[in-house]
């Protein structure tokens, strides 16, 4: 059961890190800086697919050969203080990631408006481009 214990541990401490990634992030998108932004989504998928193989390792743990693991009242607790940290650590991330949508959504509608602008622009200086006008008045004079 330790081992089992000892990897919904592993688990919070992957989660934090997960969090700590998006609160550096956040700052980032507030400051309008997007320059990391693939690099974040790596790390954050990076971080996530050693929780799901730390789920698979939970799994595993608590099936032996097909016998369910006995708990004793001590582990039982401490499992239950882990999860309910575990369930903090997730709210605080899906409150997060609602943040870091947010943000790209608004850097994403000031791009399309602002090119929107450029091409208003172009059109406005391109009615008053002028041809290649030849001076007839002194090839008259």
């Amino acid at each position: 059961m330790e081992t089992i214990i000892n990897l919904l541990k592993d688990k919070n401490y992957h989660l934090q890190k997960f969090h700590e990634l998006n609160e550096s992030e956040l700052m980032n998108f507030a400051d309008g800086n997007f320059d990391n932004l693939e690099i974040f989504y790596q790390s954050r998928e990076t971080i996530l697919d050693l929780v799901r193989c730390i789920d698979r390792l939970i799994d595993a743990a608590t099936h032996v050969h097909g016998a369910e693991v006995e708990v004793t009242d001590g582990e039982k607790k401490e499992m239950i203080t882990i999860m309910n940290d575990k369930n903090e650590l997730v709210t605080r991330i899906l409150a997060q990631d609602l943040q870091v949508l947010s943000m790209i959504e608004q850097a994403k509608s000031n791009i399309i408006r602002e090119l929107r602008q450029v091409q208003a622009a172009k059109k406005a200086v391109g009615a008053y481009k002028t041809g290649d006008v030849v001076n007839k008045l002194d090839e008259k004079a």
